[in-house]
């Protein structure tokens, strides 16, 4: 397939754009700052590109088969809350105006529910240096879930996926909904291999159309 990849040079773009060339798709990744991205490939096109620019957005991607975007506003950023929200919203409408149909978006885990009507975002053990992004991602699911023309997907990442949590590419793993995969220790962990593993079987074997969903071990 040809696909752009938004943030290609990110946490998880760095490694779901690996994970793309070696299944044989033709990726344009789509940067801030292409000098960041040293990876050379024949079927890699790199780009330079504002993503929260709705037109320049869809003159990038306009053509291709499908759009994945990894877009973060930094987790440092004083104004990430509303710039995560900015970034998404125009990068979801410069998605509409090119005419691609498939959007896979990559959002928090802070919406998945932990019990009845309540999301982990809400409880009061979690960590407070993330709540601005993880507001924004929950907020921006509440949007993308009144998107009629596209047909998106929206990724969360298991609970404890992070730099600091597992490592390593076994290619399984186990999905839900709205809920967190739990293991036996009723963690919720994976790797970002794993989860780009993930994201491309959802780009090639698309199971969760209009719908957000989560994968852990």
């Amino acid at each position: 397939m040809k696909v752009a990849l938004i943030g290609a040079t990110g946490f998880v773009g760095s490694h779901l754009l690996p994970e793309l060339l070696e299944r044989g798709h033709q990726v344009t990744a789509i940067v801030r700052n292409p000098d960041k991205l040293t990876l050379e490939h024949p079927n890699l096109v790199v780009k330079k590109g504002d993503v929260t620019n709705e037109a320049e957005v869809a003159a990038l991607v306009s053509g291709l088969d499908a759009v994945i975007s990894s877009f973060n506003a930094g987790w440092t950023n004083p104004n990430l809350y509303n710039d995560f929200l900015s970034g998404s919203k125009a990068i979801q409408n410069g998605v509409k105006q090119s005419g691609v149909k498939r959007f896979i978006t990559i959002g928090g885990a802070g919406s998945l529910e932990i019990a009845p009507g309540k999301q982990l975002v809400d409880s009061p053990e979690f960590p407070k240096a993330y709540l601005p992004g993880a507001t924004a991602a929950r907020d921006y699911l509440n949007i993308i879930k009144e998107e009629k023309e596209l047909e998106w997907t929206f990724i969360s990442p298991a609970i404890e996926m992070s730099p600091a949590g597992a490592h390593g590419r076994t290619g399984t793993y186990r999905t839900a909904l709205n809920n967190p995969v739990f293991d036996a220790e009723h963690r919720s962990r994976l790797s970002v291999e794993d989860l780009a593993v993930v994201i491309a079987d959802e780009l090639e074997n698309p199971q969760h159309i209009r719908q957000r969903f989560t994968a852990a071990y």
